[in-house]
């Protein structure tokens, strides 16, 4: 029929002209506008986007390992580096057809992450990526967000966190008492220290937060380790509405993961509800909280999964870096110990009432933080057309904010901005945005008391257990899958101290 055929025409009609104005007119204006204010960038591509570019760069620099010096930029961020050499501290790229403004001024980084007026919030994850997080706090917006945030605020305060040391202390004698027993007779001996470190503190988390243990928790974490490939793999492609239903390989892989995992952190609730032994973590004030802000037995499951993966992932990278670090800088290890053995007395075992002498100890993973921190960078996008800095940005434009970047400017940090100094903590810093080891503002990483807390007491018992230097079959070759990461591990040799 006539009609027919017009109204399947109308709609082709319709359906390409939305496609047109949304993927070529939309993005080419907004391009100009950032031209206009000196915001250059390696121009638009239609549909796609700079992604391929940003695959290319991040498989060639991936392709090859570098010297172990902490310039590392060029590989853990590539385009990024790419990028800001061309075009300047601030530049446009695109993600599809969405505008990204790469940042890394200090000013205007403080003034995103600062901000309380409801101008900035997270970019929603990809829906491909969401299983990972999960509708947890790092995916939340809004009101949802800040129910969620109080909590969770309520469960790691640094007085309930210090009550937890024992734990701490209990999984971490474990773990080092393996290593004796895996010295045995040997003067040194090997260890894998990422895997270790990565077990530790799973056991932690398990602990401390959720009342539970490792043995409990262990099957959870093996699954999101296959979540976390699969999140970065969906994160720097496009999504493709309606994709995530197809019955494709990658997606019945991400349906079975993600359904055992809640079955397992159900599970897991459950047991806690009947056993109710500790009173004071995590798991209990998420399913206690008042009746006005309980939550939902799903939005629980997302919480814990949230939880049980930042948890570990946060201090086990954090640890690794700095084992890494005092092995290769000798100088340093020694000023460690040496303020350990010191401050800890015959017991050598940290407590409550002297983590905080522990100053260099603290200097030290700081400086971690600062030339490894876990999240290379954090995205936000405007929620309406705001001022940041001299710019007019549009809204619905997102925010790529270098934390590496600003970590290793001269500016904020001297001539030796690449170099691993942990004086240089002994100083205030001249910019509230120059270290972002855990973020800044409202949404500072909720974690970090138990993280510093943790990567302390660990630090300081292996330090004097201890000496260690790099093996010779490490290979420095950071890479970014959700934190940052040595691609190849970190083997390093280990020798009994005798104290």
């Amino acid at each position: 029929m006539p009609w027919l055929l017009v109204s399947v025409l109308l709609l082709i009609l319709i359906l390409l002209s939305k496609f047109t104005y949304s993927n070529l007119f939309t993005p080419l204006k907004l391009q100009r506008h950032f031209t206009k204010q000196g915001v250059r960038g390696p121009g638009y591509r239609p549909i796609l986007g700079n992604t391929a570019e940003i695959e290319r760069l991040f498989t060639e620099a991936q392709s090859k390992p570098m010297p172990f010096d902490h310039r590392i930029l060029h590989r853990v961020a590539p385009f990024f580096h790419h990028w800001s050499l061309k075009y300047g501290r601030t530049f446009v790229y695109w993600f599809g057809s969405r505008p990204r403004l790469g940042i890394s001024d200090p000013d205007m980084i403080k003034e995103v992450l600062t901000n309380t007026g409801r101008l900035y919030d997270q970019v929603e994850f990809n829906p491909q990526a969401r299983e990972l997080f999960g509708q947890g706090l790092l995916g939340l917006v809004g009101e949802k967000w800040a129910i969620h945030r109080r909590i969770a605020n309520q469960a790691f305060t640094m007085e309930r966190v210090k009550g937890w040391i024992p734990e701490i202390v209990a999984s971490a004698a474990k773990m080092l008492d393996t290593w004796d027993k895996m010295r045995g007779e040997r003067e040194e001996f090997e260890v894998e220290v990422f895997k270790e470190l990565h077990g530790l503190s799973a056991d932690v988390i398990s602990r401390t937060a959720f009342g539970s243990s490792f043995e409990e928790g262990k099957r959870i974490f093996a699954l999101q380790e296959q979540q976390m490939h699969l999140f970065t793999q969906a994160n720097q492609n496009i999504y493709i509405p309606g994709f995530r239903f197809l019955p494709t390989r990658k997606n019945r892989q991400r349906w079975r993961i993600e359904k055992e995992i809640r079955h397992a952190v159900l599970k897991l609730i459950e047991n806690n509800l009947k056993s109710r032994e500790n009173l004071s973590n995590f798991l209990t004030l998420l399913t206690s909280s008042n009746e006005e802000e309980r939550l939902g037995v799903e939005e629980v499951i997302d919480e814990c999964k949230t939880f049980y993966f930042a948890g570990k992932e946060t201090t086990a990278m954090l640890l690794t870096w700095a084992l890494l670090l005092l092995a290769k800088h000798q100088e340093w290890q020694d000023k460690a110990r040496e303020e350990v053995i010191r401050v800890s007395g015959k017991t050598g075992l940290p407590g409550a009432e002297n983590l905080n002498e522990l100053k260099i100890v603290t200097m030290v993973l700081n400086e971690t933080l600062r030339l490894y921190p876990p999240a290379v960078t954090v995205t936000r996008q405007t929620l309406e057309d705001v001022q940041l800095g001299d710019l007019q940005i549009p809204a619905k434009t997102e925010l790529y904010l270098a934390f590496s970047t600003v970590h290793r400017d001269p500016e904020m940090w001297g001539e030796d901005a690449d170099e691993f100094n942990p004086a240089r903590f002994t100083k205030p810093r001249n910019h509230l945005a120059a270290f972002l080891g855990f973020g800044l503002g409202p949404k500072t990483c909720v974690g970090q008391n138990l993280a510093m807390i943790q990567a302390k007491v660990v630090l300081a018992m292996l330090v004097r257990r201890f000496t260690f230097e790099v093996s010779p079959s490490y290979v420095h070759a950071p890479i970014t899958l959700v934190t940052l990461q040595p691609q190849y591990g970190a083997p390093i040799i280990f020798r009994r101290t005798h104290i």
